[in-house]
């Protein structure tokens, strides 16, 4: 029998990238061959980092995991998904709110494109309180992310604040 590869993709802003973010990346890892993260470029918002700092940000991050690459979109994920050759999106869920949100998304996705599936991943319960909005709130406050973000993130997120200032 041929191994057909299994590739999913893992959409998000990730302004900044987190622990969370990368918990969800290790564990789909495990789960697929390989493992696509898309930065979506959202003209609607205004990021800390743009979307190349963004993507460069997750490929320092990830250079640990062989099976993860790294790159940016726009448009719709489900679009973004077919040009990967994927099947699947990875969400992560970290509370009863983000799953109202994200089910309308999936089901949104799969009328779409209905070849299309959505995998949940839930947070670990570690990381279950943090969001990217969270990190920068800290950080603006001059607040302790050492905790949140991985070093190499949390020395970008400081020096973008104190440039800002």
């Amino acid at each position: 029998m041929t191994h057909t590869l299994r590739r999913a993709v893992y959409p998000g802003t990730f302004d900044p990238c987190t622990n969370g973010h990368l918990d969800i990346i290790r564990r789909a890892g495990k789960q697929f061959d390989e493992v696509v993260i898309g930065v979506l470029r959202n003209s609607a918002k205004t990021p800390l980092f743009s979307t190349e700092e963004r993507v460069n940000i997750l490929k320092e991050v990830t250079r640990d995991l062989p099976n993860i690459s790294v790159r940016s979109f726009s448009g719709l994920s489900v679009d973004f998904v077919r040009s990967c050759e994927a099947n699947v999106v990875i969400r992560g869920l970290r509370a009863i709110t983000d799953f109202e949100y994200e089910l309308q998304m999936a089901q949104t996705n799969r009328i779409l494109a209905p070849d299309i599936d959505t995998m949940f991943l839930t947070t670990s319960l570690e990381y279950a309180y943090l969001s990217s909005t969270t990190v920068r709130e800290v950080a603006e406050f001059g607040g302790d992310i050492e905790k949140f973000v991985p070093p190499y993130v949390a020395a970008l997120l400081r020096e973008r604040i104190k440039s800002k200032r």
